[in-house]
């Protein structure tokens, strides 16, 4: 039997999309052919992206190669963390219990209302008038 290579977990948050290879290294991460750093700038909190290393104890032990669409910067950088958590526990089954302890393998289900007819948003009604 052969092993893989790397492992693989997608990851899913709002309408962003994360496809996450995991490859033995040295720690490196890789979003869209560029650096953490570069992808999200101060945006996020880079900590919380690679918090399933830290969880499992597996911090500089894979290279991430990362492909991410949809969305903006928090829902990318909760895809991005979901797919990580998703291809950790791939690698090793027995991470499963802390990683869900921390609740890193639950897809957030909270999405973006859609707009009613007759409303101007969601849930925002035209001003009511009496006269």
């Amino acid at each position: 039997m052969i092993s893989a290579n790397f492992y693989y977990g997608t990851g899913r948050r709002k309408t962003s999309v994360a496809r996450v290879r995991l490859l033995a290294g040295e720690g490196e991460v890789v979003v869209n052919g560029r650096s953490l750093d570069e992808h999200f700038g101060n945006a996020v909190d880079q900590a919380a992206i690679l918090m399933p290393f830290r969880v499992t104890g597996t911090e500089g032990r894979f290279n991430a190669m990362i492909k991410v669409e949809g969305g903006g910067y928090q829902g990318q950088a909760g895809a991005i963390r979901h797919g990580i958590a998703r291809a950790l526990l791939q690698s090793d089954p027995e991470a499963r219990l802390p990683l869900r302890q921390a609740g890193f393998l639950s897809r957030d289900p909270r999405m973006k209302e859609r707009k009613k007819y007759g409303l101007k948003r969601a849930r925002k009604a035209p001003q009511y008038t009496k006269r």
